[in-house]
């Protein structure tokens, strides 16, 4: 079989890996995005699905009024004798030199069914990881933060955990204090044969990003480095497809095969802007005689496309493109923001066959937005629904979002007239660049009268266009060519006056506002999201 990079597509970050029999499971960043944590499911490292999220009750994860790109941070996923462990930060702050990073742990002995509680672990850090040690023991390792002189980054520390009374143990060492990429984060902790390994992700998680790592006898040090480190990265290679490989996690097949999974970027152009956000990618890895690890390709950089060894492997169930609202549940790739999807504001049963939003909050805020989203995870899409909305006032808009954080997005939607004329309504465009907000349309499009509007965009790499219908057959373009790149990372710090975390990706979905706190509510009939969508 080939497996094409990357295999999860589309912000899905900071990949943690493990195989339990048959099954393998990643989990990825979700930062703050609600439920926490994605994790995908795979019988052979090639078709992967998305089945579950662990972190789906605010008593695991509490983010209301997390800035952008804080929440959850570089889970770490492992399996130790019947039972998933997965560690996770829950960042409530990161501008200026004060980082607030707790991190915490939740087992469950079904990965598909509910996780505990969450166990305190420490905030000296962040991208907390577990290693099982064959003698029983467990420890914990994160990255240090360090404000003094705006360092930031202090080397790895490691603490052992007390099972028995669920806390780490007093005693910290500082095990690591990265190489002269710097910016060291991400451990992770390996065993094989007298060595223990440290895996580290430096140089920052844009184009410098790397792999690295070191080794001991001892699971405190000293480590020593790999004498070809970095030992997976594109830093050097501006044309490589895949850029920014970094923050890996390694695995082994039942045959003895190992592979790592980590992050990548594909940019539109040469060290551009990454639309699709921080991807997960695989490549196969081999240890060699000198008991290091390397990557099988005999380079550096990792391949688009990579054979994987197995017999009558299944094609995994792809998920449905066009979502009816006929159902019960949301379709589990929709999200929302820092808050869980609940009856009071995104309603499956208030109208049979609809998903009634009750405007809340504006798209500015970090507290509570009426807002279902799905990530972009391909170059070309096209996505569409059917609202009805029927707004009282200019304080009341519905409709079709894109979507990368409060400060940047583009919004097709439905807004009411002046205050006491209830009857108008309008078709406008609204772009937020950089925190900016401006109206596209000078003159907005009437659709007073019109019960059902169709709503629509299209992206074709860096370009964005709106539509609306009120016939499918009849799509009509509204408002110029926009450019999607905005919705990146990179674009993000480019456009800052000062740093703040840029780490997600770009979505599309589905909102409702009412600034006047009233609770207008706008219906929609589907959804649909479809990929690899090619026009003039």
């Amino acid at each position: 079989m080939i497996a094409k990079n990357p295999i999860l597509r589309g912000f899905n970050p900071d990949p943690s890996i493990i195989r339990v029999g048959k099954d393998y499971y990643i989990a990825t960043s979700t930062f703050e995005w609600f439920p926490g944590v994605q994790i995908h499911h795979s019988r052979d490292l090639v078709n992967w699905d998305l089945v579950t999220w662990p972190l789906n009750r605010t008593s695991q994860l509490d983010m209301l009024g997390a800035p952008d790109s804080c929440g959850v941070w570089a889970p770490c996923l492992t399996y130790d004798k019947g039972t998933f462990y997965l560690v996770y930060s829950n960042v409530k702050s990161f501008d200026g030199v004060w980082k607030d990073t707790p991190n915490y742990l939740v087992t469950t002995n079904d990965i598909w069914g509910d996780w505990s509680e969450p166990i305190f672990l420490s905030s000296s850090g962040f991208d907390g990881s577990f290693f099982h040690d064959d003698d029983g023991r467990k420890w914990y390792s994160s990255m240090i933060t360090d404000h003094r002189k705006g360092k930031l980054f202090g080397g790895i520390l490691l603490q052992e955990y007390d099972i028995k009374n669920q806390k780490l143990h007093d005693e910290i060492y500082t095990i690591f204090n990265g190489t002269e990429l710097g910016i060291t984060e991400a451990p992770h902790i390996y065993k094989r044969k007298d060595w223990y390994y440290l895996m580290t992700a430096e140089g920052g998680t844009e184009y410098g990003h790397a792999v690295t790592l070191a080794r001991s006898k001892n699971i405190i040090g000293p480590y020593e480095v790999h004498p070809q480190n970095p030992i997976i990265t594109t830093r050097n290679q501006p044309n490589a497809p895949l850029q920014k490989c970094g923050h890996a996690d390694l695995v082994e097949t039942p045959n003895g095969d190992c592979f790592a999974v980590f992050l990548v970027g594909r940019p539109l152009t040469t060290r551009g802007r990454c639309i699709l956000g921080r991807e997960t990618a695989i490549e196969a890895m081999e240890w060699r005689e000198d008991d290091w690890l390397y990557l099988k390709n005999k380079t550096k950089s990792p391949r688009l496309e990579l054979p994987i060894r197995f017999a009558n492997s299944p094609t995994l169930k792809k998920a449905e493109s066009k979502i009816d609202f006929n159902t019960s549940e949301l379709d589990i790739n929709f999200q929302s923001l820092r808050i869980p999807i609940s009856e009071d504001w995104a309603s499956l049963n208030f109208r049979k066959g609809y998903l009634r939003l009750f405007g809340r909050e504006s798209l500015s805020s970090l507290f509570y937005q009426s807002l279902i989203a799905r990530r972009i995870q391909h170059f070309h899409i096209e996505a569409s629904t059917l609202v009805e909305f029927e707004p009282e006032h200019f304080q009341q808009m519905a409709g079709l979002l894109a979507y990368y954080n409060t400060g940047h997005w583009y919004y097709l939607n439905i807004i009411g007239g002046a205050m006491g004329k209830p009857s108008q309504k309008y078709l406008q465009i609204t772009a937020c660049d950089n925190f900016v907000t401006t109206d596209i349309l000078e003159n907005p499009i009437e659709i007073t009268g019109q019960k059902q509007v169709l709503l629509k965009l299209t992206i074709q790499r860096e370009k964005l266009q709106f539509f609306y219908a009120f016939h499918e057959a009849d799509w009509k373009p509204i408002g110029q060519t926009l450019d999607s790149s905005i919705l990146s990372d990179d674009y993000v710090r480019e456009g800052s006056q000062q740093y703040r975390p840029a780490f997600t990706g770009a979505f599309v979905g589905l909102c409702c506002q009412d600034l006047a706190g009233t609770k207008k509510e706008a219906d929609f009939a589907w959804f649909n999201y479809l990929e690899n969508r090619a026009y003039p």
